[in-house]
């Protein structure tokens, strides 16, 4: 027998629409190589000298974010908690 369900990185939000934290050990390091290369932007464009860049940059880190939990995650409503 196959288990045909789908194995889902991130999973839905109990309230509100979107994603919580990974339950997958490829949803971690798409979580942590975020945040590693959200760090990244700071050194690679100094928010002081560079603003724009530093502001295209981070967000084209945190649309990829997205885009992978859209494609690796539950899909995304609005919810307003578990129901028992």
């Amino acid at each position: 027998m196959s288990d045909k369900s789908p194995s889902y990185w991130f999973p839905a939000k109990s309230y509100g629409f979107g994603w919580g934290l990974p339950i997958t050990w490829q949803g971690w390091l798409v979580f942590i190589g975020a945040l590693a290369l959200f760090a990244c932007g700071a050194v690679l464009f100094p928010p002081q000298q560079l603003l724009v860049a530093y502001i295209v940059y981070e967000v084209a880190v945190a649309a990829l974010l997205i885009g992978i939990c859209w494609w690796k995650g539950e899909p995304p409503r609005w919810r307003w908690g578990k129901k028992k």
